[in-house]
Parts: C-alpha cells; sequence; structure tokens
C-alpha cells in the first residue's frame, strides 16, 4: 500500500484547466501518477462547463459542492448535486460542468489522455 501524505501531495497553484472550457474554471491539481492518473479539484462559476471529451482511461466525477451537468453523448442531460458521483467509461464523449444557479466544484479523478472536441450547444 502506498500512502500519500497532505504534505508529500503535488501542491499545484490553482489555475484555469488546460482543455477547452465555456466559462471560466479553476483546477488545483493534488496528485499526478506515472500512470497518467490525475486527482484534481475543479471549480466552475455557474453556468461554466467543459467542451465535449473523451479520456482514453475513463473519469471519475465527485461533486463536492454546488450543482452540476453533465452529459454523455447519445444521451440525456444528467442533474448532480454535492455528493453524487459520475463515471465515465474509457473512450466516452461527455461534458461536465456547473449549472446556471451557482458555482460547483468537483473531485476529478482522470485516467490517460484527454482528447478535446467541440463546445456543447446548450
Amino acid at each position: 500500500m502506498r500512502v500519500i501524505s497532505a504534505g508529500d501531495r503535488m501542491r499545484g497553484d490553482v489555475r484555469p484547466p488546460t482543455g477547452k472550457f465555456h466559462g471560466r474554471a479553476t483546477q488545483q491539481l493534488l496528485h499526478h501518477t506515472a500512470e497518467d492518473t490525475r486527482e484534481s479539484f475543479v471549480s466552475f462559476d455557474p453556468g461554466a462547463r467543459t467542451h465535449w471529451h473523451v479520456h482514453s482511461g475513463g473519469q471519475l466525477l465527485h461533486i463536492l459542492e454546488g450543482n452540476a451537468r453533465t452529459q454523455a453523448w447519445g444521451e440525456s442531460i444528467r442533474a448532480l448535486r454535492a455528493g453524487d458521483t459520475a463515471i465515465t467509461a474509457p473512450g466516452e464523449k461527455h461534458w461536465h460542468g456547473a449549472s446556471a444557479d451557482g458555482p460547483m466544484t468537483q473531485l476529478a479523478i482522470t485516467s490517460g489522455e484527454v482528447t478535446w472536441l467541440e463546445d456543447v450547444d446548450v
């Protein structure tokens, strides 16, 4: 077992996330493994969202604060609230972001490479 203490984390500054976003978001990287798994806190202003994208190894999103929206390609938009978790399979095209009524913060656990695609038309 490997334990990562708070003092051993990669203490990334809070900064705009890499990738394609509509609206303002910030990201704080917590850890990045050699196997290309990243854990980050990502905060979205009201109505901010990612573009459509895919992760080669999948992604887990756990909503910490606020209300979120997410959608997988070909499915309806889903509402998420604090405590909810969304899991996308490797290669699943999706987007996620804050609802229009307020900001949202998520814990994102992402594996593999990300491919950014078109903006979401909502």
